[in-house]
């Protein structure tokens, strides 16, 4: 089994600067089309079987750029989602992004996972969906050939990734990072998941990332 953890491409909230976490209608730009296209002609090389997406308007035009190409339907997954902002969802302004900004710092940095914006999710609330459907997955096709394609967040990669793959930490994400519209592929093994390949960049099965 392998999954491709990609990220959608370029949206509206984006380059509007909105936190956009919710069911607002921030789609893609036409860059962000662009991006998914040429996602989907380089994911048409390997023989995908499963596609599934975050249901934020993003990230399905993504998937369903993708799906078009590859004859898959795009089966959407709220535990995909990007991180809920309470509050702060839907906003612009200074003090908003001050608010994401403590919150990444928290988690990602402090490991205070109880922490979260008035009306959001915590690290732990992410966690339990998150894993949980990787999971699922790693249970139904584990032992199989499927090859599954994951449409998701950087947010949510950022803070998740490391915990579901076992060679991902601060070190690989701050080198490649998850630009718009790019993946990384990763292999069930005996040891579980890990990843092979970020970006076109070969990664080693056995690298030990640092936490």
């Amino acid at each position: 089994m392998k999954i491709y953890f990609a990220r959608h491409g370029e949206s509206l909230a984006n380059t509007l600067n909105i936190i956009s976490n919710r069911d607002l209608p921030h789609g893609l730009t036409e860059n962000g089309h662009y991006q998914a296209r040429r996602l989907a002609d380089t994911l048409a090389k390997y023989p995908i079987t499963h596609l599934f997406s975050s249901p934020l308007p993003r990230a399905m035009e993504t998937g369903q750029i993708i799906g078009g190409r590859l004859g898959l339907a795009v089966t959407a997954s709220a535990a995909l989602k990007e991180y809920d902002c309470g509050v702060c969802e839907g906003r612009s302004d200074e003090a908003a992004w001050q608010g994401w900004q403590s919150l990444f710092n928290d988690w990602y940095e402090f490991q205070r996972y109880d922490v979260k914006i008035d009306g959001g999710e915590s690290f732990h609330d992410i966690r339990r969906r998150f894993t949980s459907f990787i999971d699922d997955l790693m249970e139904l096709y584990s032992d199989t050939q499927a090859e599954i394609v994951c449409i998701s967040h950087g947010g949510i990669y950022c803070m998740m990734l490391p915990l579901v793959v076992n060679n991902i930490g601060r070190s690989l994400i701050s080198r490649y990072g998850f630009q718009p519209a790019t993946f990384l592929v990763t292999e069930w093994q005996n040891c579980g998941l890990v990843c092979i390949n970020w970006d076109g960049h070969p990664i080693a099965p056995e690298t030990l990332d640092s936490p």
